[in-house]
Order: structure tokens, then sequence, then C-alpha cells
């Protein structure tokens, strides 16, 4: 309905085969309510004013003689740089007890031991051969075999 109002200020309706519109607009509130926003929308696009000339002096004058009214302003809250800081502090402190009690409770050994190499190199060959598949040069078919070679300090 509010297309065909506004085709009517347009003059793309026809204003005699427009009847039930302006019976309408006549009834309902709310589509003469529009009729008239369009007009003031109209006349501020062509930019003609319904004011009287003296309106701003008017409304200045309004204005002056308002009352002031002296009331405080509102103060946004914003936490202070400190209470930032400490809440910093406060969660570094907390990590740190954390990590504390941890390394209180794991038990530490007496002395490191160093376990013994008993792998002989025939156990790492028959190892690498049965996994082959699971290399990732898989994709080129290519077999590669790890021969292991030990070094003694002595010369052997």
């Amino acid at each position: 309905m509010k297309e065909q109002v506004s085709a009517l200020m347009d003059d793309e309706l026809d204003v005699d085969a427009s009847g039930h519109l302006l019976t309408a607009l006549n009834k309902d509130n709310k589509l003469c309510e529009c009729w008239a926003t369009y007009h003031m929308i109209g006349d501020s696009l062509r930019g003609a004013s319904h004011l009287n000339p003296d309106f701003h002096q008017r409304l200045m004058q309004r204005l002056e003689n308002e009352p002031t009214v002296l009331a405080p302003r509102r103060k946004s809250y914003k936490p202070p740089l400190m209470l930032s800081a400490a809440a910093s502090v406060a969660a570094v402190a907390f990590v740190g007890w954390i990590a504390l009690q941890q390394q209180t409770q794991a038990p530490t050994p007496a002395a490191p031991v160093l376990a013994q190499n008993n792998i002989s190199p025939e156990s790492v060959k028959s190892y690498l051969l049965a996994h082959q598949e699971l290399s990732p040069e898989n994709n080129m078919h290519a077999a590669y075999y790890v021969h292991p070679v030990a070094y003694a300090g002595n010369g052997n």
C-alpha cells in the first residue's frame, strides 16, 4: 500500500483509477502519516522549507532562556594502572606457586643411572627390515638397509 502512496505522489498512478487508495488514506491514520512523511521528505530534498524565516532566531532565544542545570559529570570507571599491574603479578605468582608445588611432589632419583646398550646389530637389522614399510621413503619404493656401526676408543 505504501508503494501505491509513493506512486500517487510521483504522479505515476492515475488519480481516477486510485479511488480505493484515496478512501484508504481517509480511513487509515498510518497511511495518512506515511503521506505526510513522504511529502516532508520530498520537500527537504527539493530544499523547500515550511519554517518561518525567524525560526532559527526564536529557537536560539528559547535555548538561551532555559535554566542551566548544574549537575556533576558522570565518571566512567576506569581501573587504575596499578590494579592491572597487581593482577598480572598475582597471576605470575600463582603460576610459579603451582610449578613449585609440582617440583616438590616429583620424586628425585638419587643418582642418574645410565642404561647399557645391549642391542645386537643383528636385532637392529631385523627390526629395520620388518618395519621398512612404515618408512617415509616408502613412496619411492626404495629399500635402505642400515648397518649399525660401533666405535671403541681403544682402536678396535
